[in-house]
């Protein structure tokens, strides 16, 4: 990043404030999008006829509640907090919508100007294996079309229930719209608020893709390997790390900022989920070496 940075400072002289702003930009969306890097489209695709489906919300009807425990959904993290510069709202029909596409989540400026938007958990607490649909292993998929601008950030991650030690996170789809060429897929393991573990993948895709048609999101987990997959072919896969041996919730959102401006975004935004669907192996898992 230095040398880049080296190279194009000759340039500066003479800009315009405008111009130079957008050079910020596009210097800031290189340190983003850093890390390994990879073309969605080539991959294996997965085969699941050797899994049976233990989850599935096509978003027919909408069974959220703002903290659980009698709905299907949360509209709130487990842990309470929220993040970024749009605050989750409690379930109502401006922010949570069913259309014949499934579930709208839109963000949108109030009255007073703020913006809010939506989230939605399977687990209502943490460190509770009854509150709410976690699963070990298995294939994690979100079929969603996504928002479009500089600012906007939807997601579909998944989160350990065990946070008594660690916080382990995998980010299946993390979405920065003003970079429309690019998506990330992410691996945390969080200790005491630091990145104990951090990989990362930038994936290009045909510019329009992920904000013009619906797409299929999805991880696999199993005790050897974490794989991702954009409309269920393999672009990125990795050693599964002994934290993520465990339940996982899912969690899907629209957020707006990530360090982005939002400022030229136009209300309404809507993240479309056309259904959210899990899957697990018919039979035992082999080299299960948790223990």
């Amino acid at each position: 990043m230095p040398n880049l940075f080296l190279s194009l400072r000759p340039s500066l002289r003479g800009l315009s404030y405008a111009a130079f702003a957008g050079f910020c930009v596009a210097l800031a969306a290189v340190v983003a999008l850093r890390g390994s890097m990879g073309r969605a489209g080539g991959g294996t695709r997965i085969d699941l006829s050797v899994y049976h489906v233990t989850f599935l919300d096509r978003f027919q009807t909408l069974s959220l509640s703002a903290h659980g425990p009698d709905t299907v959904w949360s509209a709130h993290t487990p842990w309470g907090g929220d993040f970024g510069d749009a605050a989750f709202a409690n379930p109502s029909p401006e922010v949570f919508r069913i259309t014949p596409q499934g579930l709208s989540i839109i963000a949108s400026k109030t009255a007073g100007g703020k913006w809010r938007s939506g989230l939605i958990s399977s687990a209502y607490r943490d460190n509770d294996p009854h509150a709410g649909f976690t699963q070990k292993y298995g294939y994690f998929e979100m079929t969603a079309e996504l928002p479009g601008g500089m600012g906007t950030w939807p997601a579909f991650w998944l989160i350990g229930m065990d946070k008594r030690d660690f916080a382990d996170e995998i980010d299946v789809i993390e979405y920065y719209g003003g970079f429309p060429r690019y998506f990330h897929a992410t691996e945390h393991v969080w200790v005491r608020g630091r990145n104990a573990l951090l990989r990362s993948r930038l994936v290009r895709v045909p510019d329009g893709l992920l904000t013009s048609r619906f797409n299929r999101f999805g991880v696999l987990i199993t005790p050897r390997t974490t794989s991702f997959y954009l409309n269920r072919r393999r672009f990125w896969s990795t050693p599964t790390p002994p934290q993520y041996r465990q339940p996982m919730y899912m969690l899907a959102d629209l957020a707006l900022g990530g360090g982005w401006p939002i400022g030229n975004l136009t209300s309404p935004l809507t993240l479309r989920i056309r259904q959210i669907k899990v899957w697990q192996r018919d039979r035992p898992w082999p080299c299960d070496r948790e223990n």
